[in-house]
């Protein structure tokens, strides 16, 4: 499909991370776009702001009949009325993979996927590209800090992709340099087992377009499989990678780092967001940089701007007196990290987080593992298990983390009884996370803490 001739364009799920992005990048060529979403956001009422067409109900009498494509997540139900009258009615539906598929075809393409730090990765390498002056076309599953938005355009026929492995969509991308983070467990509901995880991941790399370039991680689980024409690793200290880091320091909340590569190095690097994550990420973005034949010092005069993602380790208060990070971490793995990171950052404050755990299914499958990452805090409050797309599940409940957990400091609280929580104790470190609705409390207890 030849999507530049197109005059008008309709989401069904158009609020989601990856479809808003999409719907920028319709809207950016001047296409008429509208669309559905169950509930307005702040995301939603930004894009009608950017001259988008929204509603909230499942209403065939609201859809856009006029539209020339319709695009959805595979997030919506299958019983949804407005996806199936396009269906019924022989109109062109396509998932948003599909679309991003037909991009990767057409430009040259660098896809970033692993089970954590994709979000990061290609929103730095998108902002590097950019701020270097090389430009590219970034599809991300977070809102940029410096842009406030998850697409931008560029006259350079360049993507910078997210590559979502839900639903096994990352499948369908045809990447020039593919970027692999991890392949931890997740989203078992849809792949049942690890192993099959993993395969999907293999088979990622094998889409990788002839004479393609992949980075992974030094040391990940079946790295021999691994597909592409040339293949580098990174590493944040391992030194038997291609490129890895050196001579770390803790600066302000941030980092100061050198990269070493076989045939390039580059010093006092200057990262001014908190998470050791984050330093292998920048190091991952800077070698992308450098496959893409940016000058090396005009990347890291860039890096000192880098401002983050909202919510992954967003500093939402950083005073003497208080810290306050909110974080999108869902996983154990993702939950470690953000915990081990703010701890190193901060070792004399009293840690206390709050985690809103995102799906039965994932709370079943990883119980054990949720319950040692927040062990390491001081005290923990468990909000209630969201629910997003599943039913409730017979005896999956937080009481099965808080079971488990060693560190008897933990409570499952309500919002209202979290909220009152942080207006009568005294706080120095604390951390709010979740992939479900906790961000909705950052404002709340943002307002509490600062009053204090």
């Amino acid at each position: 499909m030849d999507i530049r001739a197109l005059k008008r364009v309709y989401f069904v799920g158009i609020g989601g991370i990856g479809m808003s992005a999409l719907a920028r990048y319709f809207r950016a060529m001047r296409i008429l776009v509208g669309g559905y979403d169950r509930t307005e956001t702040a995301l939603t009422l930004q894009l009608v702001a950017e001259g988008m067409n929204i509603h909230y109900t499942d209403d065939v009498n609201l859809l856009d009949k006029a539209a020339e494509l319709v695009i959805y997540t595979p997030a919506i139900p299958k019983n949804h009325q407005e996806l199936n009258w396009y269906r019924d009615n022989n109109y062109p539906v396509y998932k948003r993979s599909d679309v991003l598929q037909w991009i990767t075809e057409a430009l040259f393409s660098v896809t970033v996927a692993g089970t954590h730090g994709k979000t990061t990765i290609s929103t730095m390498i998108a902002y590097l590209l950019r701020e270097t002056g090389y430009g590219c076309n970034a599809f991300l599953g977070g809102i940029s800090v410096n842009y406030q938005s998850n697409y931008w355009s560029s006259d350079n026929q360049t993507a910078v992709i997210e590559a979502d492995e839900y639903d096994r969509s990352f499948l369908k991308l045809k990447p020039d340099i593919a970027v692999l983070t991890a392949i931890d467990p997740d989203h078992l509901d849809i792949y049942g087992t690890a192993a099959e995880m993993e395969q999907a991941f293999i088979q990622y790399t094998s889409n990788i377009k002839a004479g393609g370039t992949l980075l992974v991680k030094y040391g990940l689980h079946r790295a021999a499989e691994l597909k592409g024409s040339v293949t580098q690793t990174y590493s944040l200290s391992d030194d038997r990678a291609d490129v890895h880091g050196e001579n770390l320091s803790e600066c302000n909340g941030g980092y100061v780092f050198d990269i070493v590569a076989s045939n390039w190095e580059l010093r006092n690097i200057s990262l001014n967001i908190g998470g050791l994550h984050n330093v292998e990420n920048a190091i991952a973005a800077i070698a992308v940089t450098q496959m893409l034949g940016i000058d090396k010092e005009r990347a890291k005069a860039a890096l000192v701007g880098f401002r983050g993602i909202k919510r992954r380790f967003e500093y939402i208060i950083k005073t003497d007196n208080v810290i306050f990070i909110d974080d999108y971490a869902h996983h154990p793995e993702e939950l470690s990290a953000l915990i081990r990171s703010a701890k190193h950052l901060f070792p004399d404050r009293r840690c206390v987080v709050s985690f809103q755990p995102h799906l039965f299914s994932r709370t079943r499958d990883f119980v054990d593992g949720f319950a040692n990452s927040l062990d390491m805090a001081d005290e923990v409050l468990l909000l209630d298990i969201y629910p997003a797309r599943e039913l409730p599940m017979e005896g999956v409940t937080s009481a099965i983390i808080a079971d488990r957990m060693k560190n008897k400091n933990h409570r499952i609280v309500s919002k209202d009884e979290l909220l009152e929580f942080v207006k009568q104790t005294s706080l120095d470190l604390f951390i709010t996370s979740g992939a479900g609705d906790i961000d909705k409390l950052v404002e709340p207890i943002k307002n509490i803490l600062l009053s204090k």
